[in-house]
């Protein structure tokens, strides 16, 4: 089978939750015998959408990519503050469009080689629901597409226009239940709807030791990986970790993009970005990992956190997070800095709840998450499609 993948940035070096979705599935497809191209942008940074990869065709673990120009760069802060005046009140269908124009990333000549090459794939599989190629592109496709929406509960999820970007596709690809609900809830529509996920392949072999020996940590060690900014939860947290730190000797490790300035405190440590290898034996090295977001669809971290037998702590205020610690009993929650100090002093004074979270974490992910039973499962319902 042939399948067309659009997603808005791909390559070894975009990080994302959408865009490793989309590289995860591409390359484990073509593994699987499927000829896989994707279509996609020159843009590296999603801030800016600024063309950092050459136009053209080029091959990446056996996946053709055909990236196309982007056409028009965006400017964060003034994209932000329209898009405050912009949801204060409804908004024309004209008007949502040149919202959609200006988060971008605009590529024309990507929607026109969609047109053009439709007859050519049995299948066109899409990327997150909010940015200009899927919007565009699913009219170009009609009934060949399929989306993985990735939809967290937020403005733009509630513009008109998105109707028929969760009415169009023949069916619908959800990483978790609540993400499921959310757009039941709000786009009641006939086309095919699954809870499909991700699947999570951890290393053979993990290296924790050797991993914290590079660092000054006291245990216990708090491990958070991701984009580290105030809009993830950032802030909160390490206000809430601040003052535990000074109750009892602790770490908090912090991995990712840093957009913020991080307080005055030896206790928190930035490692900057991690490769892959190291990203997984700072897991193992933590005594628990930190999820902060209100705004998730899935969480690779979380779920990687949990496969190493990692129990979790994370924001209440998260659907998705909560949903997830709730199926498996493997973590806690918290909503304000008492109950997120509780829950660390809980699980290290109740050595047995701790193993018996560690053993729930790993059954929930082996059953339900790694690629040998999601893989089969989606490529069944393509073949059908």
């Amino acid at each position: 089978m042939k399948a067309a993948f659009v997603v808005q940035r791909y390559g070894r070096e975009v990080v994302g939750g959408s865009e490793k979705l989309a590289r995860d599935y591409a390359e484990r497809l073509y593994r699987q015998g499927w000829d896989i191209t994707v279509f996609t942008t020159t843009a590296l940074d999603y801030t800016t959408w600024a063309n950092h990869y050459p136009e053209g065709e080029s091959i990446l673990k056996g996946v053709r990519i055909k990236r196309f120009r982007v056409e028009r760069q965006r400017e964060m802060n003034s994209f932000n503050a329209m898009s405050q005046e912009f949801f204060r009140g409804p908004r024309t269908r004209e008007e949502q469009e040149r919202w959609l124009e200006e988060q971008g990333p605009v590529v024309p000549s990507l929607i026109e080689a969609l047109r053009r090459e439709r007859k050519n794939y049995d299948v066109f599989v899409f990327f997150t629901y909010l940015y200009y190629p899927t919007y565009y592109g699913l009219k170009e496709v009609g009934e060949k597409a399929v989306l993985f929406p990735t939809a967290h509960d937020e403005a733009p999820f509630y513009m008109g226009i998105m109707e028929e970007v969760f009415n169009r596709p023949r069916a619908l690809f959800f990483l978790s239940h609540e993400e499921k609900d959310l757009v039941e809830r709000t786009y009641p529509g006939s086309n095919f709807r699954e809870v499909m996920g991700a699947g999570i392949a951890p290393p053979r072999r993990t290296f924790p030791e050797l991993f914290l020996s590079k660092f000054p940590v006291f245990q216990p060690v708090l491990l958070y990986l991701g984009r580290i900014d105030e809009g993830k939860g950032c802030r909160f947290m390490l206000d809430c970790f601040s003052p535990y730190s000074e109750y009892r000797l602790s770490t908090m490790l912090l991995g990712g993009r840093l957009n913020m300035k991080l307080p005055e405190n030896p206790s928190i440590i930035y490692m900057g970005f991690l490769p892959e290898q190291a990203k997984w034996d700072a897991i193992a090295s933590s005594f628990i990992t930190v999820h902060p977001s209100s705004l998730e669809s899935f969480s690779y971290f979380l779920l990687e956190s949990m496969v190493l037998g990692k129990p979790v702590l994370v924001n209440e205020a998260s659907p998705v997070l909560k949903g997830h610690v709730e199926r498996s009993g493997a973590g806690l929650t918290y909503k304000d800095c008492l109950s997120f100090a509780s829950a660390i002093e809980l699980l290290l004074t109740e050595p047995d709840l701790y193993r018996d979270m560690s053993r729930k974490a790993k059954d929930y992910v082996n059953e339900n998450y790694r690629w040998e039973v999601v893989l089969p499962r989606f490529e069944k319902i393509l073949r059908e499609i």
